[in-house]
């Protein structure tokens, strides 16, 4: 975790009946079950606690359900800046609930389990971040959201994956530019807009890393009638271009999409089935907005261990206990605010990861 950030336990307890059946074990909080009790009383005590629930697309099922908002991680803490509530409980990972707090600094962030960390955010720290910046004094540093409060603090310009290509692009092209951490949303960068001065670092997503282009051809030949729907952080999104490219699958049936991307082209989408390549808790969202499409995911194992770790007992346990606050000193916050800023002020950064 970064030295500029901590998680400690807010004061403040309420009176819960189910909260005597939480236990802690070596994989997270347990004991409590997604029944419509502890559905009742999560509503009751975000209520009691003036707080605001938001959930990542890729959390369980019974957490996206109960969430008052569901989305990716820049478009939740965007939300969050703007809730009514003093408190924003964020469903997700703790680079997420960083940002949230970076965009709501007089709020309280709480995060249901501290330990629900980030293998692509944990890819570079910011001690790494500054020697880079140091090899490459005149570089522009451009920071996918990915990333922790300090990296963010060090960062010229933020991205996500919706607009990482127009970030890049409104960097003079003669400047060099150090993207970072995904190695396979910057060779997307690369890519798309034929920069040779883009340098990457060698970062990745585990869960996303693991969903290889052998997967995504056998599938695509299991359902030759499907759309693909690819994020950028996988290690196939270059395999679906190359399947486009030799007409394998129809180049028009072949999208490269962030997570909120993805919802908006389903709702859109006139396909009986469509392939998923990311986290499979992104199928329950997709199944949500558009129930006659047949959603499959294209490596079913793809499931983060850290997203996993918001159960429905760390839900209660946070509301309960007011727990575990995440806080960002003012000083690395307004730096790492500014780069979340200028990338809004270069254009719509979409809804986010």
């Amino acid at each position: 975790m970064s030295t500029a950030t901590g998680v400690r336990t807010a004061v403040g307890r309420l009176d819960s009946p189910l909260a005597a059946r939480i236990r802690q074990g070596e994989h997270g909080y347990t004991g409590v079950e997604a029944t419509q009790e502890w559905a009742d009383e999560v509503r009751r005590l975000a209520a009691e606690r003036d707080a605001v629930i938001l959930a990542h697309n890729y959390q369980v099922p019974a957490i996206q359900d109960i969430a008052h908002h569901v989305g990716d991680s820049l478009a939740l803490s965007r939300i969050a800046a703007s809730a009514e509530q003093s408190t924003i409980i964020f469903c997700g990972v703790h680079f997420m609930a960083e940002t949230a707090k970076i965009l709501s600094p007089d709020k309280t962030v709480l995060i249901p389990d501290a330990d629900a960390g980030c293998s692509l955010a944990d890819s570079i720290t910011a001690e790494q971040l500054a020697e880079w910046k140091a090899e490459h004094p005149d570089a522009v540093v451009v920071s996918y959201v990915n990333t922790t409060a300090a990296v963010k603090a060090l960062t010229d310009i933020c991205c996500t994956s919706s607009n990482a290509v127009d970030v890049v692009e409104s960097i003079d092209p003669d400047r060099e530019v150090l993207f970072l951490p995904d190695q396979f949303l910057g060779q997307h960068v690369r890519r798309m807009t034929g920069r040779d001065n883009v340098r990457v670092w060698a970062g990745e997503c585990h869960v996303h890393a693991a969903i290889n282009g052998d997967q995504l051809e056998d599938q695509a030949e299991r359902h030759p009638d499907a759309e693909l729907f690819v994020h950028p952080e996988c290690g196939c999104a270059t395999s679906a271009l190359h399947l486009a490219d030799e007409g394998a699958v129809p180049a028009d049936r072949v999208k490269i999409l962030s997570t909120g991307g993805m919802v908006d082209a389903a709702r859109a989408s006139g396909a009986e089935e469509v392939l998923v390549a990311t986290e499979v808790g992104m199928i329950h969202q997709l199944r949500t907005a558009a129930p006659e499409i047949d959603f499959l995911p294209v490596n079913e194992d793809a499931s983060c261990p850290y997203m996993k770790r918001i159960t429905p007992a760390a839900l209660l346990r946070s509301l309960v206990e007011g727990a575990d606050e995440v806080d960002v000193d003012p000083a690395t916050a307004e730096a790492a605010r500014g780069s979340v800023e200028r990338m809004i002020a270069i254009g719509n950064p979409g809804s986010g990861e």
